[in-house]
């Protein structure tokens, strides 16, 4: 089946009536991405923010009556000319699927798609199908944190991943010589997937638990963690900056990521109180830091 697709290059102002135009003519959906790549970073809670350049595409059924569709928007102030494209169904899973491969890490991990062969069987292979949950190995906050993982003595450690999304993190160091993982997650898909992939790679249940924020015994934790993961955004790293050092066992190590190089300064700052952070690595914008409890 063939589907049609209008693009429409526009500015802030025309975004949201060529939007409320385009599904009232009827499209199945409407994206709104950037065209000239401007980050938002961490927009406020409730605030949808938009770019100053942007490129609106709506779908439509392959037999949808195109000139009334274009017609429905022409007078919008400043209305800007529109390419209608044909657009071939696909397989989209499958498509993803096939261009998705098995990556290494440092020394000692690959991270393999669970429908594809590990490329060495000896080595630390984690199965991993994402699913709906952020963490492939393909961005390069996650895979910051698991070449920091490959470089660490985990035998025996517990860990703490904090936005554990698909889990990949905590398993990873499981695998590594860790024996008590707290995976915790706001995302119910997210909860989801880290089960899925730690069944998928044989972890023992009784070495993992997989839980929300403040669901679990924190008489358990506290105090006790050897190695805390954070791969989030900056934000949330210095709201919850507090319960990420209080899981801490006195000389553990803590590991942050999913921020940028000009957030880097605040954040060592911010977190100098408890503990000294330092640079671990950067992947273009994207730093990666780590430090252990005093």
């Amino acid at each position: 089946m063939s589907w049609l697709q209008l693009r429409i290059d526009c500015d802030k102002a025309q975004a949201e009536p060529l939007e409320d135009a385009l599904l009232a003519a009827g499209a199945l959906s409407v994206t709104l991405e950037d065209r000239e790549d401007e980050p938002l970073l961490e927009p406020a809670v409730g605030a949808t923010p938009l770019w100053k350049a942007i490129r609106i595409t709506g779908l439509f059924m392959a037999d949808a009556d195109m000139d009334q569709v274009l017609a429905s928007f022409r007078d919008i102030p400043g209305a800007p000319t529109a390419r209608v494209e044909i657009l071939e169904d696909k397989d989209w899973e499958r498509e993803w699927m096939e261009h998705y491969g098995p990556m290494r890490f440092g020394e000692r991990v690959w991270i393999c798609p669970s429908w594809k062969e590990p490329p060495e069987p000896n080595a630390i292979n984690l199965l991993l199908d994402p699913g709906l949950a952020f963490g492939t190995g393909t961005h390069p906050t996650t895979a910051m944190c698991i070449t920091a993982l490959d470089g660490m003595a985990l035998d025996g450690a517990r860990v703490v991943d904090f936005g554990c999304g698909s889990g990949i993190l905590g398993i990873a160091a499981l695998r590594l010589g860790a024996t008590q993982l707290l995976a915790v997650d706001n995302d119910p898909q997210a909860l989801t997937a880290t089960a899925d992939n730690a069944a998928r790679n044989s972890i023992d249940p009784d070495s993992l638990q997989i839980t929300p924020p403040g669901n679990y015994e924190l008489n358990d934790w506290q105090g006790s963690a050897n190695l805390v993961l954070a791969n989030i955004l900056a934000g949330p790293l210095v709201a919850l900056s507090q319960e990420l050092c209080d899981f801490l066992a006195p000389g553990g190590q803590l590991v942050l990521a999913g921020l940028l190089d000009t957030q880097a300064e605040e954040l060592i700052a911010h977190y100098a109180p408890r503990l000294e952070l330092s640079v671990l690595e950067q992947q273009a914008e994207w730093v990666c830091l780590g430090g252990r409890l005093r």
